[in-house]
Order: structure tokens, then C-alpha cells, then sequence
């Protein structure tokens, strides 16, 4: 990799700053093909192409460049963050969640938190509940997996968990994801994505949208500019009759900036507007 590769990336890197993603990415992945291999601007690549859209791609680009030299702890659990979200996204959250809890047992962090506990009200919405009634009891064989550092840590558990019932698994996992998403919310009681995390798993997966409300109003007064805790309110405003209220919040929330790790979808909120001003 020669001086004018690194130069390249630069100026990829700040073309991405103005928002200018095309060429950035054009001069991205000249750098790459150079052999450029620098944490920083593998990281920013990969964000750029998961704001994209295209999670397959960045999930390759992520485990081709996990090692990179020079990275430091912080950018590593970025890249592990990145790499959930983009396995949630695929459809395989558990594969995210597994990740995540590997990091965490090393080092609690706020980013972590914030990602973990979304992860977990995903895997545990009452919505996507098994309906453990039509499972069979035989289970099916079991993948083989190699043993490594990061898979041994988590033996104990998965042995526990092969003597549960579907049921009692599902009814375990979603008191631990609890468990998690309250002491995230004591590790930072001022963090407005763990606080959203908190009202989403009481009005997703516990289903008591009374209860939920307190820590949605808590995040919306830290951070009023948070896309799905503006969406949630805006059902409390409807329900409670204020459609202008209702619709301020969801066209603040389609002006924000979309992850991922949203809820809620640009698509879907641009229809809760339309049909709210159809209502009217």
C-alpha cells in the first residue's frame, strides 16, 4: 500500500463527512483494492453500506477486516455492533445477541448496552412469541460447532439451556434480556437509548403500555430528536386524541436519521402520517 492510498482513503473518509457517499465509496474501495486494511476507515465504510441498505455486504466486509491491525478496543466493539445489527437485519438475531454476549462478559459498555438490549426486545416481542402448543418434542440434530474462545465462555449456559422445555427457554432468555435492560438503565440512568430500550420492552414484550410510558417521556426529555421514541409517544397521542400532537412527532421522527437498529422504518412512519392527515 503505497502514500497515495492512504490519501485516497482520507478524502474518501471526508467526502463521507458531506454526505457525498458516492464518490466516497468509489474512492473507498480503490483504497481497499490497494490493500489499505486501517480500522478507521473500514469502520466508516461499513457504516456507510449498512445506512445502505446492504447488510450482506457489509457483514463480508466486517468479518474480512475484524483483525485489523491497529485497531483499538473501542473500534473493535463498533465493528461487533455493526456486525449484529447487520445479522439482525439478515434474520438471525440470535447470531447477533450471541455476539454481543461473548463482548459484554469482557467489558461492560454503554454502546453495547444500547445495542444488546435492543437485540433483546427484538428476540422477545410478544409478537414473534413461539407458539410452543404446535412444537414438536423431538428435537432436531445438533450443529456441530467448533470450540473456540469466544464460543467456550458460553458453554455453561447452552448446556443449561438444552435440559429446559421451549417454553421455559423462551420464558428464561426473556427474564435475563429484562434483567439486562434494567441494569443498563442503572449503569447510565441518563442514557436516552437505554431508557427507549426500557419503555420498549415493557410495551413490546411485557405488553403494558401504562407502564412503558414513564420511560419514553424520560427519553424524549434527554434526547427529544430519538426516531422510535417519538414514534411510541405519538400512540399515546393518538390514543389519547391528539392527532396534531401525534403528527408533529412523526414528521420530526421521518426528518432523523434511520439505523438498523430502528423499530420503526422511514416507510412506516411516512404512512402514519398520511393516514393521520387522511383522518382529519
Amino acid at each position: 500500500m503505497g502514500f497515495l492510498t492512504q490519501i485516497k482513503a482520507n478524502k474518501a473518509y471526508r467526502l463521507q463527512q458531506k454526505g457525498q457517499n458516492e464518490e466516497a465509496r468509489k474512492l473507498y474501495e480503490e483504497a481497499f483494492a490497494e490493500g489499505m486494511n486501517d480500522p478507521r476507515y473500514n469502520l466508516a465504510y461499513a457504516l456507510m453500506i449498512i445506512r445502505e441498505g446492504e447488510y450482506q455486504k457489509a457483514k463480508e466486509f466486517l468479518v474480512k477486516h475484524q483483525k485489523a491491525p491497529g485497531m483499538t478496543p473501542s473500534q473493535r466493539v463498533t465493528l461487533l455492533v455493526d456486525y449484529a445489527a447487520c445479522c439482525f437485519r439478515l434474520g438471525d438475531v440470535d447470531k447477533g445477541i450471541n455476539t454481543l454476549e461473548q463482548q459484554f462478559r469482557k467489558g461492560e459498555t454503554g454502546l453495547l448496552y444500547q445495542t444488546l438490549g435492543y437485540l433483546y426486545v427484538e428476540k422477545y416481542d410478544a409478537a414473534k412469541r413461539p407458539d410452543f402448543e404446535e412444537q414438536t418434542e423431538a428435537p432436531g440434530e445438533p450443529e456441530e460447532t467448533a470450540v473456540t474462545e469466544e464460543t467456550a465462555a458460553a458453554e455453561d449456559t447452552e448446556e443449561t439451556e438444552k435440559t429446559l422445555s421451549p417454553r421455559e427457554a423462551w420464558e428464561e432468555g426473556r427474564k435475563k434480556a429484562e434483567d439486562f435492560i434494567r441494569k443498563s438503565v442503572e449503569y447510565d440512568d441518563e442514557d436516552p437509548i437505554c431508557l427507549d430500550n426500557m419503555g420498549q420492552f415493557i410495551y413490546r414484550v411485557l405488553e403494558d403500555k401504562a407502564g412503558a410510558r414513564e420511560w419514553f417521556d424520560k427519553a424524549y426529555a434527554l434526547k427529544d430528536s430519538q426516531i422510535d421514541t417519538l414514534y411510541f409517544l405519538s400512540r399515546y397521542d393518538e390514543e389519547a386524541g391528539d392527532r396534531k400532537a401525534a403528527l408533529e412527532k412523526l414528521e420530526k421522527a421521518a426528518g432523523g436519521r434511520f439505523s438498523p437498529l430502528n423499530y420503526c422504518s422511514r416507510e412506516t412512519v411516512q404512512k402514519e402520517i398520511e393516514r393521520l392527515k387522511g383522518a382529519n
